[in-house]
């Protein structure tokens, strides 16, 4: 059975889980919800398995810390012995309009310190990832308070059908394959 680490980024707490900077976290939430799969913590994080047409999917949510995302990611890929290309790491784009979606197999961490953490633990730039935009509406100096407030009424009330597309996605991704995904998910 073909298995796939699928790796959602957030930060641990209450005070944060409905933070745009958690959109990783909210993505595999919602996901377990659906599938009515739960999160059992673990080492350096909570998983939760489910499977699919001969594939299995392993959710994690470190609880490292966002900064410190990587230790987790590279002990779980190695702990259940998944190849790189298997790996789906999903984060919040500040350089994407809000819900927008871009998938992508390599590139740099575009100043996003999970991102740059886990690039230094693996040790490449080349690893899939599921960008989920939350925009750039700030005001100059503000990033921190922007990208750890919580989500506006108007994003809210937009999420559960953005949050359902992801879903879409990561099942594409497992079953259908990255440039697939790629090409069906980008930009809608």
């Amino acid at each position: 059975m073909k298995k796939f680490l699928i790796v959602g980024l957030g930060n641990i707490g209450e005070k944060y889980q409905n933070t745009r900077h958690n959109i990783g976290f909210k993505v595999l939430d919602y996901f377990a919800q659906k599938e009515d799969l739960t999160f059992e913590t673990q080492k350096l994080g909570d998983l939760a398995t489910y499977k699919l047409k001969g594939r299995t999917f392993i959710f994690l949510k470190p609880n490292t810390y966002m900064n410190l995302s990587g230790k987790a990611v590279l002990y779980w890929l190695t702990k259940e012995k998944i190849p790189l290309e298997n790996l789906l790491v999903i984060t919040d784009d500040l350089n994407l309009p809000f819900g927008s979606i871009r998938v992508k197999t390599k590139g740099s961490d575009g100043g996003h310190n999970g991102l740059k953490d886990i690039q230094n633990k693996l040790n490449t730039v080349k690893y899939n990832r599921f960008r989920f935009g939350i925009s750039d509406t700030f005001s100059k100096g503000r990033q921190v308070d922007y990208v750890l407030g919580d989500w506006t009424e108007q994003e809210n009330k937009n999420l559960k059908e953005r949050l359902e597309k992801s879903v879409e996605l990561i099942k594409s991704f497992v079953l259908a394959g990255v440039n697939h995904t790629m090409n069906s998910f980008n930009g809608k």
